[in-house]
């Protein structure tokens, strides 16, 4: 039953084919309030910004406010998370689910600012970003209500929200033929529905939209040289840039090879299964290049507890819980790791591969004396005796007593 007591709604708008279809949706079944229309920009597609306001205007909605935040999204959302080493279920850089939390945050200052009363978003019952809004909404604005249309109308096909938007006569560039459901911006793009929805189906060539085939990239490969300060890459082949700057510079370089490309199933929060391509050029890059320094100036230990920060930070990011405590434990923790992870990385970007070829840094824990397979000065091969004898000691005590 919807609240009629709701005056003003702050939706999080696109401008697709749902949110569209929102604005008028609320003014109907909320007693003719008031809609304003909120549209992050995290670096998505410059096309889809184009004359957005002017489509939130024709839906009903009676002010658009788009919010550039791509500077924010990157250093402050993406980079602390690629300083965890966070990779959900092994393989997927967390494109959709960092840009949640700070839509929903800039959504939220722009309620309170214009005295709103609840706030809307557009995401579906079956998915991930319903919790992530929502639990963002809670953490910061609890006193707002939150109104999810896709769970309450009866509209449930693509078909269904055309015709209702031409009963109306309000205009959409979406059509039946748009098969695939796409989530772009700065640090991704992914890609599911369609031919995906079978597991058994290759993905076709409409499944990816930023990077080149990997069979047709270039016969020669490309080098590209990272600049690497606490954990962040701060600049591209000597050129000292922004992180969304970095971003984008190696973004275009990846592209081109093939890079950061992963078709996977993923285990939803909610419990079901999804199949995406994800396309990821320049994070991957980026990854790639920090790993390459944690190798040099982390000791075991502090590797090891890295990953498991890593692991613990993807499911916490993913379950969109970004202003837990959790989270920002597990960030200061990380930051802590980051203080020594300083230096340089030349990588080689091959059809859709990328490796790390140099690496240096000052507080490189490596150490070519006593690695060296040639006579060395440092090491006595005898000490490792005493070492082993230790360090099996309770295997030795355990086989003396199944002896006795």
């Amino acid at each position: 039953m919807q609240d009629k007591s709701i005056k003003k709604i702050v939706l999080a708008y696109s401008g697709g084919l749902d949110t569209s279809a929102i604005i008028p949706w609320l003014k109907e079944n909320y007693g003719g309030c008031e809609v304003v229309a909120f549209v992050a920009d995290i670096g998505q597609e410059r096309s889809d910004l184009e004359g957005v306001e002017q489509k939130a205007l024709q839906s009903g909605a009676s002010e658009c406010h788009v919010v550039d935040l791509r500077e924010e999204f990157i250093s402050e959302y993406v980079y602390p998370v690629l300083q965890t080493g966070a990779l959900y279920e092994g393989t997927y850089l967390l494109g959709t689910s960092m840009a949640r939390p700070i839509i929903a945050k800039a959504q939220v200052e722009l309620a309170l600012k214009v005295g709103a009363d609840a706030l809307c978003h557009g995401a579906t019952g079956k998915g991930n970003d319903q919790v992530r809004f929502e639990t963002t909404y809670t953490a910061l604005a609890p006193q707002l209500k939150v109104v999810a249309p896709w769970r309450e109308w009866n509209l449930r096909s693509r078909e269904a929200l055309l015709d209702y938007l031409k009963e109306r006569n309000i205009p959409t560039t979406a059509s039946l033929e748009k098969i695939y459901s796409r989530d772009e911006n700065a640090w991704h793009i992914s890609t599911e529905g369609g031919v995906l929805e079978s597991p058994w189906n290759a993905p076709n060539k409409d499944c990816w939209v930023w990077t080149v085939d990997p069979l047709e990239a270039p016969d020669q490969p490309e080098q590209v040289t990272i600049s690497v300060e606490k954990g962040r890459v701060v600049a591209v082949n000597g050129e000292a840039l922004t992180p969304f700057g970095c971003l984008d510079k190696l973004n275009a370089i990846g592209a081109r090879h093939g890079v950061g490309r992963i078709d996977i199933v993923e285990n939803r929060l909610v419990g079901i299964k999804s199949r995406g391509c994800y396309e990821t050029p320049g994070g991957t890059i980026m990854v790639n290049a920090l790993r390459a320094i944690e190798q040099l100036v982390l000791d075991r230990d502090s590797f090891k507890w890295r990953e498991q920060l890593g692991l613990e930070m993807s499911y916490v990011v993913y379950d969109g819980r970004w202003f837990a405590p959790l989270r920002k434990s597990l960030q200061a923790s990380a930051e802590a790791l980051a203080e020594d992870v300083n230096g340089e990385v030349v990588l080689q970007l091959y059809k859709g591969q990328v490796t790390a070829i140099q690496k240096k840094s000052a507080n490189s824990l490596y150490s070519e004396e006593f690695a060296t397979f040639g006579e060395d000065e440092v090491y006595d091969h005898r000490h490792a005796g005493g070492f082993i004898r230790l360090f099996s000691l309770s295997s030795r005590i355990r086989a003396l007593n199944e002896k006795k």
